[in-house]
């Protein structure tokens, strides 16, 4: 009991430090949105729910402040197509997304949606797991480098070393209760000015 009394202290005061690190940092404004971002959410094939109208409007809101958005967003259905436009919002004014999942096998749903969402956008999407080679691995981290890709969906592979983001702007996290202590730790590095979601 003691232990856990001790680590449950550590991890607050962690969150307190990231946290008064955060209120001092500044963040990106994003601009409003475009012709583009309306024409991706007009091509949404079911009407939005009210809650899912309200999170994607705070999650502009919170976007287009200089203060980094820390948002959790909790709605009945429909969170992927509220990340899906937060992270085309990102992409629009050139910064890139990473979306971190527990699963190889959610990783490569989330890619199959997001590529099918931008698909008639100039958007470019992949996603990092152990099924890819290591010749792709290497050619894929490159290019996220180099600023080609602009939406990186993957495991907790996105938070190691080797992978170095051109401009990181927006992470999106889906699941975070299923994520260990130690990559937690490592997301720190991440989120000092970057959009939490």
């Amino acid at each position: 009991k003691e232990r856990t009394k001790d680590k449950v202290k550590d991890i607050a005061r962690d969150l307190i430090q990231l946290y008064a690190t955060r209120k001092k940092q500044k963040g990106f404004a994003y601009t409003p949105d475009g012709y583009m971002q309306h024409e991706l959410e007009a091509s949404f094939l079911y009407e939005d729910t009210p809650d899912q109208a309200k999170a994607t409007l705070d999650i502009k809101h919170d976007m287009e402040s200089a203060m980094p958005m820390d948002r959790l967003v909790c709605v009945g259905f429909g969170k992927t197509e509220i990340a899906i436009r937060a992270a085309f919002k990102a992409s629009t004014d050139n910064k890139q997304t990473a979306v971190l999942v527990p699963t190889t096998v959610l990783a490569l749903q989330h890619y199959n949606t997001f590529k099918e969402r931008f698909r008639d956008f100039p958007v470019r999407v992949e996603y990092l797991s152990r099924a890819k080679s290591a010749k792709q691995t290497k050619e894929l981290l490159e290019d996220l480098k180099a600023g080609k890709i602009d939406i990186l969906i993957g495991t907790h592979k996105l938070v190691g070393k080797q992978v170095v983001w051109k401009d990181l702007g927006l992470l999106i996290i889906d699941e975070e209760q299923k994520f260990g202590v130690a990559v937690k730790e490592k997301l720190k590095a991440l989120r000092t000015n970057v959009d939490v979601l």
